[in-house]
């Protein structure tokens, strides 16, 4: 009865989160590659929607090259983060470069490698910190937002 309920309720109501990936690709000199999303203009790092026959690690890989033209090495999850208002759960990784050259796509207006501080100057707080948190070695870090302010954890 109880696995009747469960496949039942699966099958009738639509899954409540979205699940997406994000690639925070750090280059030898330590600059992040980052896009200026085409739909918003705001700048961020290269990711999107998870696809359902894709591993995380594959799914990172494809949208960076899919937004940036950079082929990366995925190394590891930095961070989960959290959406509360749009129901959306971000996986981030740390990435290495492994060829191709900067473009950009349907989904991207510039493409461009940022210092640190220049992560903290363009990208809204919610987004900077994704990058941020890549760096300090301290991950994988479990975050919140509302899409506009980080919501203190507890």
């Amino acid at each position: 009865m109880l696995l009747y309920m469960s496949q039942s309720q699966q099958a009738t109501f639509p899954p409540l989160h979205s699940v997406s990936v994000a690639g925070v690709v750090v280059r030898e000199d330590g600059r992040l590659l980052a896009i200026r999303r085409a739909d918003n203009g705001t700048w961020e790092l290269p990711g999107g929607v998870l696809e359902l026959d894709e591993t995380p690690e594959s799914g990172v890989a494809r949208e960076v090259l899919e937004e940036t033209g950079i082929h990366v090495e995925v190394d590891e999850l930095t961070g989960v983060y959290k959406n509360t208002t749009r129901g959306i759960v971000a996986l981030v990784f740390r990435c290495k470069p492994s060829g191709g050259a900067e473009r950009t796509s349907s989904e991207s207006t510039a493409v461009t490698w940022l210092t640190p501080d220049e992560v903290a100057e363009r990208m809204s707080e919610v987004f900077a910190i994704r990058l941020l948190d890549a760096l300090d070695g301290n991950g994988p870090h479990v975050r919140s937002h509302d899409g506009k302010r980080l919501i203190p954890a507890g």
